[in-house]
């Protein structure tokens, strides 16, 4: 990081003000009054003695004036306290829900091999991957999504764990795609899978924790929805239209475009595959189906799409989720390796993208080469949520909260309040201990922070071995001995 020669004054103020584009002319006070910019007369007297050190420009990644960008790069956040707070909350209830349904926490490098990620051509994820060779030689990739790392995982553990294995995780995942709202070029993800259960039991379980999730954040049936399918729908239909097994995952992927594009730009699309305008009227009319009962009149009973469905539904009845479920065979996902029940959770008003999504993927550990086990799994990202939760005023209090502050009234007692502090950490209590400041700057800053208690270190006190406490909510104020402080 480059040093910097310029007074206090003057770096004070770049902090304050990050994005004023200043020049190194500017900054080194060798400029004339017809070349300054109005910003730059801010700094002017400041600046007269200030100069960049050697090999500025080229440590910071910033505009050609050598100024760095303060802001992270396009499509990513920085996590300040107050959004970290929320973060932390967020994900305590992705993880508490987690442990309700008995599932155990796992983890994966961000950096994956490229190869996990390229195997199905035509989904819209692969173009979209921050892809690049590392200095070994090797192509890597910033994950774009977790399910092949978890795959990747469970190969690895082969035989040493026994099936079912229910897993989570809450990891960063990337994307350089289009931003919108609650999209960005980077999110975190909470992922639920469960390996080794062929049945849609293990669907009915994905579900339940989702809806539980909902439940906890204040969400009902009401405001959000899900979106239920299979795969198998879609390969009914192309059976019936006798259409090649290897068109399967080229039509999926075009037509989970369904309510982005138009009909005919679907239509379009589908045709250039080469099926007949008969066959691609029939998707779209099947897809386009809201009643169970429908697809059952036009594929029959004895298909299995239609057996998993009704069956998954009939556990709906059961777990008390039926009124958060509904029957949408546009529903197809876009990934390539579902391959039956797929589901998304919506927003009834329509304002945002789906909040989360997942499906069964039963043959995604043979495209790694190793033995197929029977599986299904979701993501939940963070954005979407929140944006949810903004909207409808269920975000929680984020206020910051400390339980004390202590602050010694003289110099000598500084060791005295170093002492009550560690003795309140070590008993569970968060703890701020505060120097050199006027007690009305205590008293504000207590307030800031939220402070239960502020504990006062004085002489006349100490030498009592005792302690003023303040309690702040209630403006009560007495002493207690410094030995007995809880």
């Amino acid at each position: 990081m480059a040093a910097w020669s310029s007074p206090p004054s003057l770096r004070h103020l770049l902090l304050l003000r990050p994005r004023l584009p200043l020049s190194p002319t500017c900054l080194a006070g060798s400029f004339s009054r017809r070349h300054i910019h109005s910003r730059c007369r801010l700094f002017s007297s400041a600046a007269s003695s200030s100069t960049l050190t050697h090999g500025d420009a080229a440590s910071t990644h910033g505009d050609a004036d050598g100024v760095v960008d303060v802001n992270p790069p396009r499509g990513t956040r920085d996590f300040p306290p107050e959004d970290m707070r929320l973060r932390t909350w967020l994900f305590d209830q992705f993880r508490e829900v987690s442990r309700l349904m008995a599932f155990e926490e796992v983890d994966f490098p961000v950096l994956e091999s490229e190869a996990l990620f390229i195997r199905k051509a035509g989904e819209e994820i692969t173009q979209q991957l921050y892809n690049f060779e590392d200095k070994g030689g090797r192509r890597v990739v910033l994950r774009p999504e977790i399910t092949p790392s978890l795959a990747r995982l469970v190969i690895k553990q082969g035989k040493s764990v026994s099936l079912p294995l229910k897993w989570f995780t809450i990891g960063q995942c990337w994307r350089y795609e289009r931003m919108t709202r609650g999209r960005r070029r980077e999110h975190y993800q909470w992922n639920m899978d469960i390996f080794g259960v062929p049945k849609v039991r293990a669907e009915a379980e994905l579900l339940h924790a989702i809806v539980l999730l909902f439940q906890r954040l204040g969400i009902t049936s009401s405001d959000v929805g899900i979106r239920v399918s299979s795969r198998k729908v879609l390969q009914a239909v192309l059976t019936m239209y006798s259409i090649p097994e290897h068109l399967f995952t080229e039509v999926c992927v075009i037509v989970d475009k369904l309510g982005k594009m138009t009909r005919e730009e679907i239509e379009k699309e589908l045709i250039s595959t080469g099926l007949s305008s008969e066959a691609v009227h029939g998707i779209i009319d099947v897809l386009s189906l809201k009643s169970l009962s429908k697809l059952e009149e036009v594929l029959g009973s004895g298909v299995e799409a239609v057996a998993d469905l009704k069956k998954l539904f009939s556990f709906a009845e059961q777990y008390g989720y039926a009124d958060w479920i509904c029957f949408d065979a546009s529903v197809v996902r876009g990934l390539a390796y579902y391959t039956g029940i797929v589901f998304e959770a919506f927003d009834r008003e329509g304002k945002l993208r789906a909040i989360c999504g997942g499906g069964r993927y039963d043959r995604l550990l043979s495209t790694f080469g190793s033995e197929d086990i029977p599986a299904c799994g979701f993501g939940f990202g963070d954005a979407v949520i929140v944006e949810l939760l903004k909207e409808k005023g269920l975000l929680p209090d984020m206020s910051r909260q400390i339980d004390d502050i202590v602050f010694p009234l003289d110099e000598e007692l500084e060791g005295a309040a170093s002492s009550i502090a560690s003795s309140l950490r070590k008993k569970g209590r968060s703890v701020d201990l505060v120097e050199d400041k006027r007690l009305k700057w205590v008293f504000k800053h207590a307030e800031r922070i939220n402070a239960s208690r502020l504990i006062l270190v004085g002489n006349s006190e100490w030498e009592r071995g005792m302690v003023r406490v303040k309690i702040l909510s209630t403006r009560e104020e007495f002493e207690v001995k410094a030995g007995e402080l809880e």
